[in-house]
């Protein structure tokens, strides 16, 4: 007669068979089961900007990537091909990915109204596809919002028109970061008209804006969200006003599985290297899946 076992028993069992398999066989195994996203850090936040010394960082942590600056002319200009052959071995000596760039240069050179802004877009654009990273954040704070101005918006719809064939012919992805709403966004997609041009979406700006942040995120979609923040402003992520749980459930609603990129989320006594393993903790449970 077969044995029917109960769920302790096969609870047991199960636990029992995973002891018989190899140390790295069982962390791949239980990897694969909680980990439903890739983690990174933007470099500014691992105070490393625009140095491939934040990938270091991102090791010593245990991210899986970092959102490297693109930021002009420094000793790290990634459009010298020497630089980006010193970041690509580095990501690769380390197995630490370069998820996206990041041109936080546009909020004090605005996109909407500067000429070399929008040479510098079509440069990052170049860039990119030498790297083969994907996505790039472009930063629209500062003297760069353009907020409540349709005439600063119109602007940017137009030269997102004239760089998008070219994005799309590189295979990357614009990522508009401002502080417009989900609405205000969809418009100017909708007029750009290209699937490479997208929302970088950031969950603390848009909390502190007083948006409803998990129906912004449905209300854009899965194929409207590049690449997401996550991010709080003086404490460890969820211990501030940032609603994570309810963005895991709009994030699963819409099917995003993107990347998750660690911004700000420090606290003074606590170390850079403490607090972000605190928080990719925090990541890791929050957003595992099921």
């Amino acid at each position: 007669m077969t044995k029917h076992l109960t769920r302790r028993e096969m609870i047991g069992a199960a636990a029992a068979a995973s002891m018989c398999l190899s140390p790295a066989i069982r962390s791949l195994l239980a990897d694969g089961s909680s980990r439903a996203f890739k983690i990174g850090a933007c470099d500014w936040s691992l105070r490393a900007r625009q140095n491939p010394a934040a990938l270091e960082v991102a090791k010593t942590i245990g991210l899986d990537g970092v959102e490297v600056s693109f930021d002009g002319e420094d000793q790290f200009d990634l459009r010298d091909a020497q630089v980006r052959r010193q970041y690509q071995e580095v990501s690769k000596r380390l197995g630490i990915a370069i998820p996206s760039l990041a041109m936080g240069v546009l909020n004090r050179v605005p996109y909407a109204t500067e000429p070399e802004a929008e040479r510098w877009v079509a440069e990052c654009v170049d860039v990119m596809a030498a790297m083969n990273v994907k996505v790039v954040l472009l930063a629209f704070f500062g003297k760069g919002n353009i907020i409540d101005n349709q005439e600063l918006q119109g602007n940017v719809i137009r030269r997102l028109k004239k760089v998008a064939p070219k994005a799309e012919k590189a295979g990357v992805v614009l990522g508009l970061e401002t502080r417009l709403d989900a609405d205000a966004h969809l418009r100017i997609l909708d007029a750009v008209g290209s699937p490479a041009v997208q929302v970088y979406y950031d969950v603390a700006n848009m909390t502190n804006g007083g948006y409803d942040v998990p129906a912004e995120l449905r209300r854009l979609g899965r194929d409207r969200i590049c690449q997401i923040h996550m991010k709080e402003n003086g404490c460890l992520l969820g211990d501030g006003k940032v609603d994570f749980p309810g963005i895991k459930q709009a994030i699963d609603a819409i099917d995003y599985r993107g990347w998750l990129i660690l911004e700000g989320a420090t606290v003074a006594d606590r170390s850079l290297e403490d607090c972000y393993k605190a928080n990719r903790k925090f990541l890791d449970g929050t957003f595992s899946r099921g």
